[in-house]
């Protein structure tokens, strides 16, 4: 029999999927996961591969930033102890007009995203890191704004992939598997807003995550 392994999952709204997060609530276990992504993988991959033994957790909190996934290491993933550790986080750190949020310079964002993976790290050396690359989409809702937004989650996104190389990393691309399914349906398709998105926009990401991982977690995908 297969060790298990434990694929924790971190980031802000679209990992969060509004999953269950109070005490209380750990009972309906219908809901630990939420209805993002990291669901449709858990499903995928719970489903394919039983003999795996994979076990998933979800961590995601809506509007986390950076700074944010830096805080809760002590309480949210140091303690779970995860053989995977997915990270996907940036938009929020983006030019968001609410809570007076001042966006995260590509420096911060790098300094803090440095930061964060050398904790993980120093108390989680055998941990292995898939690092997912923030993205948006040019959505009716965004539009106006889009070229701002795109800018700056170009930065980030620069920055996650040379960390990825940098800490022996897995690189999920994510923007340009967008902007060319955004080609050929309208972006509302799979983003409604721009920044969160639909079901088909969930199951685009759990597509490029569980392709850019099956080596690491030694399945055959192409089935």
């Amino acid at each position: 029999m297969e060790k298990e392994t434990l694929i924790l999952f971190t980031g802000d709204s679209i990992t969060d999927g509004n999953r269950y997060k109070k005490k209380e609530q750990e009972w309906d276990l219908n809901h630990q996961m939420g209805h993002s992504y990291a669901y449709i993988i858990n499903g995928i991959l719970g489903s394919r591969y039983p003999q795996k033994h994979f076990k998933f957790k979800n961590k995601g909190v809506s509007g986390n930033r950076i700074i944010d996934l830096y805080a809760r290491i002590e309480t949210d993933l140091l303690p779970i102890k995860p053989d995977i550790l997915s990270v996907l986080v940036g938009v929020n750190d983006g030019p968001i007009d609410k809570n007076n949020y001042i966006p995260t310079s590509k420096d911060k964002y790098e300094k803090l995203y440095r930061l964060f993976l050398d904790e993980v790290k120093e108390n989680l050396p055998d941990t292995k890191l898939v690092l997912m690359e923030p993205f948006v989409c040019d959505s009716e809702k965004l539009h106006n704004e889009y070229m701002v937004w795109r800018k700056c989650v170009t930065g980030y996104a620069q920055v996650v992939r040379r960390l990825a190389e940098d800490y022996n990393a897995i690189f999920v691309p994510l923007q340009e598997e967008f902007d060319k399914m955004c080609e050929c349906y309208n972006a509302e398709y799979w983003s409604w807003d721009g920044v969160h998105p639909t079901e088909n926009g969930h199951g685009l990401i759990a597509d490029k995550w569980i392709k850019a991982t099956q080596k690491l977690l030694g399945i055959n995908n192409d089935n």
